[in-house]
């Protein structure tokens, strides 16, 4: 008599089984909301694991869209938290809380980052623990509530979370010299000096900055603003939380330049 084989676990079979492996619950009752088993496990797939197992939705659309919502509910809560706050300020103030490093820091406070399904490499990797997967899955959540509730929910999630960083918001964040800290950090790697390419749009007297920082070949972030300084601050901002993740792209490319 032939020993029967073990049925082997088709694609979608072995994403409900890893999203089944961890009781996801404490996570729902620490946003304060409740989504379905199809909605949560679609946020928390990064692509990785979607392409470890064939061709399975990743979170990455779900992130698109919870950034407008971040960022849209932000700029609100700063417009009305400080009236007397000029643009100037106002950008940077955002730029910094929605942030790679504001973002993964609300990821790490609600312990989002035993709730992803990573593929083997990233597992072993330590992706777990990167910023840029913690934020960029932090998004992700925010795109599945607003799907499955609305803005409105959507925006008192995100205000919860984010409340200290929101109150705390002052000339801390909004004068950081990004770009300073972007040199000091890119010299500490013994990497080439940061270049900024900027367009502008609109008419003369609406004018909107994109800016793309670059070191070497290597792209570090991209900013818009409504001046070029404002621009490449962003794109500054963003830079560091790309070396934070990724020093070895840019290490020692200084030399021989």
């Amino acid at each position: 008599m032939s020993r029967s084989k073990k049925k082997r676990l088709t694609h979608v079979e072995a994403w409900q089984k890893a999203f089944e492996a961890v009781d996801h619950q404490p996570l729902l009752e620490r946003i304060g909301v409740q989504l379905g088993d199809e909605e949560l496990r679609h946020a928390l797939t990064h692509r990785s694991f979607a392409n470890e197992h064939g061709t399975l939705p990743n979170n990455e659309r779900l992130e698109f869209l919870g950034d407008a919502v971040l960022g849209l509910t932000v700029a609100t809560k700063l417009f009305e938290l400080y009236p007397s706050r000029p643009e100037s300020d106002l950008s940077p103030m955002r730029a910094s809380i929605v942030s790679r490093y504001g973002l993964a820091d609300v990821a790490r406070e609600i312990n989002l980052g035993a709730h992803i399904l990573l593929g083997r490499g990233e597992e072993l990797g330590g992706g777990r623990n990167k910023s840029s997967i913690l934020a960029d899955t932090t998004e992700a959540l925010f795109g599945a509530i607003y799907l499955a509730h609305g803005f409105e929910c959507t925006r008192d999630v995100i205000l919860d979370l984010f409340v200290e960083k929101l109150n705390n918001a002052t000339a801390a964040s909004a004068h950081r010299d990004w770009k300073t800290s972007l040199q000091e950090r890119l010299a500490g790697l013994g990497a080439q000096v940061a270049e900024y390419v900027c367009t502008s749009s609109g008419p003369d007297h609406q004018k909107r900055f994109r800016c793309e920082v670059r070191s070497g070949d290597v792209v570090l972030g991209h900013g818009k603003g409504s001046s070029k300084k404002l621009a490449e601050q962003e794109a500054a901002s963003k830079a560091l939380g790309f070396l934070h993740d990724h020093p070895e792209r840019v290490a020692g490319n200084a030399e021989g330049a």
